[in-house]
């Protein structure tokens, strides 16, 4: 073979290494979204998905539960047509690489007894080992104070706690340092928010103190979501503020020294508002996300805020109340309520977990998040 031909020859194998090349890296770039929508029905018939909650890294072993799992909290029974609001009993969990549950289909992981009914967005984990979840009881039209139940990794209540401060637990946040972590709850019945400071061993949960740490926050019934009240919590660790998103209010607040705070700030009580109206209708659920924005999910259930165009958003806003995008989950208004955040693939790739009350289904979506800052 001449050089010629042999420049030739490696050339042309240069130049098809570098097709195969380009074709596997172009391969590589997905087009279709990561998504999954899996039903939140388990096979009591249970309905109206409320809380979200992801099972942290370092959860211990040995449970029907496991990191990167999805916890969702059902708030209605079955009862014909759409299920009776605060009678719902089950917590469904989902592995978002695992299979799709259809309809009736969905997981349990724990069932709540008969006095213990309608479980709330008041839903978290805590990577010692244990579930935490609020419920508000409705019988018959009337409603009660309700309790925080705690739950071991195998789906079994190791204890339940109420007293004066508790009246309603409508949502919850979790500062996890192990043995020792802060849970602030917000109640609907009584517009407070207060924080837990807890005890935990292998099988135990001990509640040390109970304070109130923000007040005068609006409630008021509701035909569509039975009640409106101070709803999504997300704690800044760095600033010591924690957010609260009031429904009723259609407002998001922030609250300093939420961690040493011995009683609610000084006038309202309620904070400082950072934002209102707008593009929030009912704001419910609250997190934060990677780049440090808050995201919350508006319900419609405020009618002077209703917007028939922009039904079931998730809604992104910064930590001062400037607006910067949305979505919806349904084309019907009232289907966003529970949201959760989590990293995952190594701290490159968030996962957003939100439910639609509207079909009873739970959308997992996964975003790229590399280049946000």
């Amino acid at each position: 073979m001449s050089d010629l031909s042999r420049i030739a020859t490696a050339s042309l194998l240069v130049a098809t290494v570098a097709l195969v090349s380009m074709a596997t890296s172009a391969k590589a770039q997905r087009f279709i979204p990561d998504i999954l929508i899996s039903s939140t029905v388990p096979g009591n018939g249970d309905l109206n998905p409320y809380g979200v909650a992801f099972v942290p890294p370092n959860f211990p072993n040995g449970g029907i539960i496991a990191s990167g799992d999805i916890l969702v909290s059902n708030f209605n029974n079955s009862t014909a047509p759409t299920g009776t609001q605060g009678t719902g009993t089950t917590i469904i969990q989902l592995t978002p690489s695992g299979v799709v549950a259809p309809a009736g289909t969905a997981s349990t992981f724990f069932t709540s007894s008969p006095s213990a009914i309608g479980l709330t967005t008041a839903l978290g984990v805590l990577e010692r080992g244990f579930v935490v979840v609020g419920n508000l009881p409705n019988s018959n039209g009337m409603l009660s104070p309700g309790s925080l139940q705690f739950i071991d990794r195998r789906g079994r209540l190791v204890g339940a706690f109420a007293n004066s401060l508790i009246d309603g637990p409508w949502d919850l946040t979790i500062d996890d340092d192990s043995d020792h972590p802060t849970v602030y709850v917000s109640n609907v019945l009584n517009g407070t928010v207060v924080r837990l400071n807890l005890t935990l061993t292998n099988t135990t949960v001990t509640v040390n103190q109970t304070t109130k740490i923000a007040a005068g926050y609006t409630t008021q019934p509701s035909l569509a979501a039975l009640v409106l009240g101070p709803t999504g919590l997300a704690h800044d660790r760095v600033t010591d503020i924690l957010y609260v998103a009031s429904t009723a209010d259609n407002a998001i607040f922030a609250v300093p020294q939420a961690s040493t705070r011995s009683s609610p700030p000084g006038g309202t009580g309620t904070g400082t508002m950072i934002a209102q109206n707008g593009e929030l209708r009912g704001p419910l659920a609250l997190a934060f996300a990677p780049n440090g924005d808050l995201v919350t999910s508006n319900g419609d259930a405020v009618p002077s805020a209703a917007d028939p165009t922009h039904p079931s958003e998730i809604v992104e806003l910064t930590k001062n109340g400037k607006f910067v995008g949305q979505f919806n989950v349904d084309p019907a208004p009232g289907g966003a309520f529970g949201i959760g955040v989590s990293m995952i693939g190594g701290g490159d790739t968030a996962r957003l977990a939100v439910v639609d009350d509207n079909t009873n289904n739970l959308m997992v979506i996964n975003q790229n998040v590399q280049n946000v800052q």
